[in-house]
This record gives C-alpha cells, structure tokens and sequence, in this order.
C-alpha cells in the first residue's frame, strides 16, 4: 500500500483528502503544517506527498526546499495543492523541482490520475541498476523514457586505458563523467619537487569526476590508469541533463553516484537543487571573476549551457534580474550592477 502524506492547515480539505485517498486504498498520513510535514516526512518518508503551498509555520515552497536537500527525501514525488493560479506560484514551484500542481477545488479523478502518474515514473527510477556497464545502460536508456530526457545518446562511448595512461591532468576542463568498468585508477596531485600524492583509488563500478563537472571548474588533481583499465565516458551535455532535467532522474542518478554515502549524497543535493534563479547568478558571477570586467558579452545559448537549463529559463531570470535592479542588459551585454545581491541569492 502506497503511502501518501497531506501537509494541508485547511482541516476540511485535509479531511476530504484523506478520505478519498483511503477509500482507494492509499495509506493517508496528515499533517497540518509545514514544519510538522517536513518532520513527519524525514521520520517516516512517505511514497508521495500532496502540499498546500499557502500554510502558516512554512509554506509549501519551504517545504519542498528542505525536502529535495535530504537523501531520504530527495526523491519522493511532491505535488502542490492550491487555490491560486498565478503564473508566478507555478514558476516558482516548478522552480524549486515541484513534480505537478493541482489546483484546488479539484476533480476526484484527476488528483487520483496525477497520483498514479507520478507515482508509476518514481517506482520505475527506483529499481535497482547493477553497478556495470550494462547497469548503467539501462538506467539511461530508464531516464530516456521521460519526455526532457528524449535527447540523452544512445551509446556511451567506450575507453581503454594502458597501465600508467594519463586519463586527464590537473588544469584540464571536465569533459565526461567516468565510469570504471575494470581495472584500476588513481586521481593523484603532484607537488614542485615532483613528488605525487594519491588522492584516491577507484575500482571496477566507480564513478569519478562528477564535483569537477557539478561545479564547472577544472580540475585540481590528475587521473591515471593504475593497471590496464576500461571505462565508459558520460558526455558532459548528458550528465548535465541527467542531474538537472528531471527531479526524480536527477535524485536516483544522484544515489548511484556516490552509493548511499550520506554527507557526499546531501552535498551534490545541495548543488543539483539550487534554484534556477541561484544557478544563473552563479553564473554570472563566474564569469565576472573570470573576465575581471562588470560587462559580459556572452550568448544566451553558452550561459544556459554553463547553468544546465533551457536557454528560456536563462532569459526569464535574466529578465527578473533586470527588473529587480541586479543588472542591467544593453546591446545584448550584461552589465552587473549589484554584485552582493547576486551573491546573497538564496537557494
């Protein structure tokens, strides 16, 4: 029996959901406030949760923001419920990874089809993928079923490394994610009298190279081969939209990386689930430090790339920007006029 939580302060409408989701045969959970839901939530995690976004205590927005940084929680399928239908509680939502809305009043059939749909697509992703090539395939060619993930390669490409092959050196711009099929590599860091420090050692059905390509910096160790070794190599465009085009890929993807290990799970979280809005005035301030100047000159197209969004999304923020006085655009440059406001952008 699936279990569903209701975060909804409404006593009357949280009663009626429970009812309808009970007679058929949901297991309901209420709770009657923000703060009360998240701590149900990460006591006891739920199959699906239903949240009002209006509530005294934290709104349903908080709410989901704390939920999608927890690795218990991270995956769980979140809808909204509310009575509004501004264009800016949609965005917003959508924003922070909400999966859905339903707007009330609802229809009893479409709230149980929106669960059922959502429901179906998180037991999918949450079968278990053997940590091997063929493991790995399949769980992309999972993701490939979702409708923003349609454009993931069919074929990741296949290396083999010689012992003591360089795979990439210190410096270098991240390209691909890496994936040991056999063998044995080492990310190492080499000091000015040439003596090499190992970092860490990577065995058959590890990942490495992800935090560089997370963060869009180059990296600050070599990776070489300890002994013959083959490895699959995830372009970097589609890692890019395994992590950010869709909420539950993005959370599984995100567990198979690193393994369950809790701290390094919540920390990738925490970079997968900042804001769209957090994301572009990161950016923005990348560049500004890279190009030392306070005027950008860059395509629409290449931020958006840099981001991990959809260049529309990158033009909407940028708009938002404008109007909230943190830069101004002329002739299609940026000029950054509030350096501490992008830099307080919370998450």
């Amino acid at each position: 029996m699936k279990k569903i939580l209701i975060i909804e302060d409404n006593l009357d409408v949280r009663e009626n959901l429970e009812e309808v989701l009970e007679l058929y045969g949901y297991e309901a959970v209420a709770a009657e406030n923000g703060k009360v839901g998240v701590q149900k939530a990460l006591e006891n995690p739920p199959d699906l949760i239903l949240c009002d976004v209006m509530m005294p205590e934290l709104d349903g927005f908080g709410v989901l923001n704390i939920l999608s940084r927890k690795p218990a929680t991270a995956d769980i399928p979140f809808i909204f419920l509310t009575a509004k239908s501004e264009k800016e509680d949609f965005r917003r939502g959508m924003n922070l990874g909400a999966d859905d809305y339903v707007t009330k009043p609802f229809y009893k059939d479409e709230l149980l089809q929106v669960l059922e749909t959502r429901l179906k697509k998180s037991d999918r992703l949450k079968k278990q993928f053997d940590k091997s090539q063929n493991g790995l395939s399949a769980f992309i060619n999972e993701a490939r079923g979702y409708e923003e993930l349609k454009k993931l390669s069919v074929d990741q490409r296949g290396q083999t490394y010689k012992k003591k092959e360089l795979l990439f050196s210190e410096s270098d711009l991240p390209r691909y994610l890496f994936f040991v099929n056999s063998g044995k590599v080492k990310l190492f860091k080499t000091n000015d009298y040439g003596k090499e420090y190992i970092i860490k050692v990577f065995n058959q059905g590890d990942f490495f190279g992800y935090t560089s390509l997370v963060k869009n910096q180059s990296y600050s160790y070599s990776a070489s081969a300890m002994e013959d070794s083959e490895l699959t190599l995830v372009p970097k465009e589609d890692f890019i939209k395994l992590l950010y085009s869709n909420r539950d890929v993005a959370s599984r993807f995100i567990k198979i990386l690193v393994d369950n290990i809790s701290e390094k799970e919540e920390q990738l979280l925490q970079l997968a689930y900042d804001s769209i809005r957090k994301r572009v005035a990161d950016a923005l301030l990348m560049l500004h430090e890279k190009e030392q100047a306070s005027e950008l000159s860059i395509l629409r197209d290449d931020l958006a790339r840099i981001v991990g969004t959809a260049k529309e999304s990158v033009i909407r923020m940028l708009t938002e920007f404008k109007q909230d006085r943190y830069i101004d655009i002329k002739g299609g440059n940026i000029h950054i006029l509030n350096k501490k406001g992008l830099e307080s952008m919370p998450g």
